[in-house]
This record gives C-alpha cells, structure tokens and sequence, in this order.
C-alpha cells in the first residue's frame, strides 16, 4: 500500500466511523495531501513501512519555509500539519499497518502566553453601533454581530443557521457545532430585538437566516439556498466594520466569540458553564481564556485578601 491509499482509507474511516463533518474531511485531505506530495517530490516510492522520522523532521523545515500569499506558514497552522500526520499515523498502527510510531513525533510545545484577541466593552459597543440602519443590509449586519456576541457561535456555525432553527420567544436554538456536537445557545434581549426587526423586514420565504442582498442575481431555488451568506462574506462584513469604527484591533467573527468568553468569564460566570456555551469537548480549550481575566482576579485579591485590607486599616492610624 502507498500513501495515496492509505490517507483515502483514512478519510474513509473519518467519514464514516468518525463521523466527521465534510469541512474537517476536506482540511484532512488538504494537508495530508500536501505531506504525500512533497514526499513523492523528495523520496519518490516511499511507503508507509519506510517513513522514518528523519523524513519528517525535513518536511517540518519545509513546512516552516513554505510561504502562501507571500507570508510564511503561521506557526500554529504548521503545528496542525504535524498534529494531522500524528493522528493519521495513529490510525495507521490501530489498523496494523507497519509505519512510523506516531508517539515518536513531538509537538512543538504551544506559548503558555499565547494572547487571543477580544474587545472590551467600549470597543464591542463601537463595533455594533456601526451598521447602517437606513439600508436592510444594515438591519441584517447588525443582526448577526448581535447574534455573534450574544452566542459566542463560530461563523460556520451562524451561516449554517435557518429561519426555522431560531426560537425568539424563548430565545435560545440549538445548533451543531464542531465534531457534529449538539449543545443550546442563548439570545440576549438585545440580539433577540434585533433579528426580530431584520426578520419583520424580510419580504421572503426563503429558508436561510441570513441571506445576501447584492452579487449574482442568480435562481435563488425554491428555499433561496443560494442566497445564504457565506463565511467569507461574514468575514468581509466584519473587517468592514472594525475599519469603520476605527478600532486598534483588527477584529474577526472569531474575536467576537472570544468577547463573548471573557465578557462572561469577567462578569463571574464559572470555566465549566463557559465551556458548554462555547461547544468545546474539553476544558483544556476553554482555559486560554482565563489568563485574559485577570483583571477580575486582581478586583477579588484586592478586595477579600487580609494583607490588603490590614495595609489600609495601618494606613488610616
């Protein structure tokens, strides 16, 4: 068996055993793909039995001087490379098929300070304050930056979302996020308002909860499923946005969800509640927002602990 088949047996399986969601399948393929080429390229005919680990260390250092759009490969999308090679070695072992240990491959250890970006207040208010509420785009944008930051969704999972899903009176939906994983999501009464005005200014039947106003004007089909908005189009409104606003971080649909965990997180919400919310399988991910909270752990030292208080009892003799 050569590589080629081996990475299309292992699709397989995440398709069907794993049930993995098309879009994981395909980022699979890509960058498995990518491995298979540039070791037909540099060890032509190797197959799974011959890989060694000084191969991969090679490809590790093309990994890191390979460049897209004339940027270097980001450090974190270089580690998902290596982290996909692992997990499809391991499968390889599971099913017996000799090739390299997977365990002998080691991850780069990930910053503890890696930083993630968030608005505070301010910022959030500018940011949704932006849409220009004359136009029914202005309506919609203004929907889904509400619906972002009152949810904390990913941007496939809101472009995914139909009119049918969304549950105003009790304002919350459900929604299937990454690993096909089901949880609810909450409406504030703010984003809650604001979808009911877009929608009260809908004039259609179509069945996306968001969909395009400009571009091709193709057969919408009976459902208007060519209308839904895109992710790229998310992403595009978004940018729009955080430069209308001027704000000094350069924002995406995914700074939002983290405002969404640190605005809860600061507010006094527990790691465990935010984690459901959020969709993640393990705590593990929700912890990289705690170290963006300590200002708030600041406030509960300052407050309750006895050193500070004693200090300003000693300061007032």
């Amino acid at each position: 068996m050569n590589f080629s088949e081996a990475i299309n047996r292992y699709l397989e399986y995440l398709e069907i055993e794993k049930d993995c969601s098309p879009l994981t399948v395909r980022n699979y393929k890509l960058y498995l793909d990518r491995f298979d080429g540039w070791l037909e390229a540099n060890f032509p005919g190797t197959k799974p039995e011959n890989l060694t680990l000084e191969m991969v260390q090679k490809y590790r250092v093309y990994l890191a001087r390979l460049t897209e759009r004339n940027l270097p490969l980001k450090k974190l999308t270089q580690t998902y490379h290596i982290i996909i090679l692992r997990a499809f070695l391991g499968y390889l072992e599971r099913q017996e098929i000799k090739s390299l240990a997977p365990k002998r491959i080691e991850l780069p250890k990930r910053s503890q300070e890696r930083m993630i970006k968030f608005l505070d207040p301010d910022q959030i208010e500018r940011l949704l304050s932006q849409p220009d509420l004359s136009k029914p785009q202005g309506f919609r944008d203004k929907a889904i930056m509400e619906v972002l930051f009152s949810t904390g969704l990913r941007v496939s999972e809101l472009v995914s979302l139909n009119k049918d899903q969304i549950n105003l009176e009790r304002r919350e939906f459900g929604v299937v996020g990454k690993g096909r994983k089901v949880r609810v999501v909450y409406l504030s009464k703010r984003a809650t308002e604001w979808l009911r005005k877009y929608l009260g200014a809908r004039q259609d039947a179509y069945k996306p909860l968001f969909i395009r106003y400009g571009g091709k004007k193709a057969d919408p089909g009976k459902d208007g499923e060519t209308l839904r908005l895109t992710v790229r189009s998310v992403e595009r409104l978004i940018e729009k946005y955080v430069a209308k606003a001027k704000l000094p971080v350069l924002a995406t649909p995914h700074t939002l969800r983290h405002s969404f965990a640190t605005d809860l997180l600061m507010a006094g919400a527990d790691l465990r509640s935010v984690q459901e919310l959020l969709g993640h399988e393990s705590i593990n991910t929700t912890v990289i927002y705690t170290h963006v909270t300590n200002r708030r752990l600041k406030d509960v030292h300052e407050t309750f602990h006895r050193g500070n208080q004693e200090t300003r009892s000693d300061l007032t003799k």
